[in-house]
């Protein structure tokens, strides 16, 4: 009881209910069955966003010099041309994993804006995994 006398509702031993009043599984549950789709899209994310993080590194502090310093473009056009169209699939990549997780459209747009900053592609891609492997946790505990 709070002090006002009404019932405490934040007890923390409280589950949320997966299922809605019909008995159905709420829309933006996971379930059991989704797990290996998950983690298939998980690791195509995480390769994407590697791949991705490591040409825009390249990019930006390798091929950038060379082309603004030394007049030689050859860095950037071999790593910025596949690096455009490796961001595409990794925002495929990224789309796919957070619709089978349900994440909300903020997350997917820092995700998708992490690409274009060197470095962050890698931090996203941790947090990423660490709130995929969370949910994959908590959807094998409940068991639905």
């Amino acid at each position: 009881m709070t002090d006002a006398g009404q019932p405490r509702t934040d007890n923390p031993t409280t589950e949320v209910d997966p299922l809605d009043e019909f008995g159905d599984v709420a829309d933006d549950q996971v379930l059991v069955e989704d797990i290996a789709s998950i983690k298939g899209a998980l690791l195509r994310y995480r390769v994407m966003a590697y791949v991705v993080g490591v040409l825009l590194v390249v990019l930006v502090l390798i091929g950038m010099p060379l082309k603004y310093i030394w007049n030689d473009g050859r860095v950037v056009t071999w790593t910025g041309v596949p690096h455009g169209w490796l961001y595409m699939i990794l925002i495929i990549t990224a789309f796919d994993l957070g619709r089978r997780v349900k994440w909300s459209w903020t997350r997917l747009v820092g995700i998708a804006l992490a690409g274009t900053v060197p470095f962050l592609s890698f931090v996203a891609e941790h947090f990423a995994t660490k709130n995929v492997r969370q949910t994959i946790a908590e959807v094998e505990e409940r068991g639905i």
